[in-house]
């Protein structure tokens, strides 16, 4: 590994570790929903599912990275998985898009990054996919790769990111705790006129609806009125969508990774979509014209598995009914709310390009919010 790409590693690693300063929203008491969390109330919940993080800190006006989402511990390319994207406002660049809606499968790792490297980052994962084992002969490879405008902390026109930034964040990807707030792809984001970033939780249903789990990952970088767990903390705060002379846009965008172990195909994997949507409401995000808000989904149980080199002419697969996926419908929204809000909450102060400065969401001010309005 270059010395460089080890410096800015390690110097990921230091924020991370920062990061671990602000709590996540449960371990403040705010339960969402009805519910319960997985273990470790992450995307990570659902098993073989990684998460890997590149960091991006350097002087005054660099502030970005890249988040890596990888579906399972296999080869991806050999054994695509049933997936599906839902578009809730397309102002953005979501990358590969359109064959996972034609053909209904995902067939590499998912990467998140800032809206002028997307092309960098495709042919990173492109580069990734074509070295794997097994791989030799692959011809066409469909990279996922979305974004969020980071530009207001960030030097976005310096494109910093690197193929190997990239490349790191799908090695590095590990199973377990997820890495929240200033790091990867939300290293120089902002939502609701706060600091934003990277947020993440999960939902377990009962063992009598097929005990399955729903993770979501989010990249915040959007605006609204801030609600949190119901209470109207924005407006306590005075800090909102058409307040002070619209000093606050709005626009920017919220890219949203749902993840199941459900046997759930294409079809009802984009209803799932769609209910994410709703949890993003739930936080006060209104999808601004300008806001890219898109949601992408997928199973990762195994007998869904599409092989990239089969003779067969058909394929005999068990899934869901579409009655069968309420459950999950109230699951992905209240996962999709509860990582926005850990979003917020893990998220630190940053100064970037141009001095510009964006706080913390105050935590304080928002626990005597909830106490207060709860309380009535």
């Amino acid at each position: 590994m270059k010395l460089s790409l080890l410096v800015l590693l390690l110097v990921g690693l230091a924020l991370q570790a920062r990061s671990q300063e602000r709590k996540r929203a449960r371990e403040y008491g705010i339960r969402i929903g009805v519910l319960p969390t997985g273990v470790l109330n992450a995307i990570t919940d659902v098993q073989g599912v990684r998460v890997g993080h590149t960091t991006l800190v350097q002087g005054q006006e660099v502030r970005t990275g890249v988040t890596a989402i990888v579906p399972h511990a296999g080869n991806v390319f050999q054994q695509k998985i049933p997936a599906a994207v839902y578009v809730g406002n397309g102002f953005g660049k979501l990358a590969g898009s359109t064959q996972v809606v034609e053909l209904g499968n995902l067939e590499t790792p998912i990467v998140l990054t800032n809206t002028l490297s997307v092309g960098t980052a495709m042919k990173a994962v492109v580069e990734y996919v074509l070295r794997q084992p097994g791989n030799e002969a692959v011809q066409s490879v469909n990279a996922l790769v979305g974004e969020t405008n980071d530009g207001g902390l960030n030097d976005i026109r310096g494109r910093y990111i690197t193929e190997q930034h990239v490349l790191a964040a799908i090695e590095q990807a590990q199973a377990g705790p997820v890495a929240e707030g200033n790091v990867g792809a939300g290293t120089g984001t902002v939502c609701f006129g706060f600091k934003g970033g990277i947020g993440t939780a999960s939902r377990l249903l009962p063992a009598k609806l097929g005990g399955y789990t729903v993770g979501v990952l989010v990249q915040t970088n959007f605006g609204g009125v801030l609600q949190v767990n119901g209470a109207p903390v924005g407006q306590e705060l005075e800090q909102f969508y058409l307040s002070q002379q619209l000093k606050d846009r709005a626009d920017g965008s919220c890219m949203i990774v749902v993840a199941t172990d459900a046997p759930v195909d294409a079809r009802n994997l984009e209803r799932l979509a769609k209910r994410a949507f709703l949890g993003l409401g739930k936080t006060g995000g209104i999808a601004t014209n300008g806001s890219g808000d898109y949601i992408i989904a997928f199973s990762t149980h195994p007998g869904l598995r599409v092989p990239y080199a089969s003779t067969a002419t058909t394929q005999t697969t068990t899934t869901l009914t579409n009655e069968a996926m309420s459950p999950l419908f109230l699951a992905v929204i209240e996962a999709t709310e509860e990582a926005i809000i850990n979003s917020l909450f893990k998220a630190e102060t940053m100064q970037g390009k141009q001095q510009q400065r964006i706080e913390a969401l105050p935590l304080d001010k928002v626990l005597k919010i909830l106490k207060q309005h709860h309380a009535r």
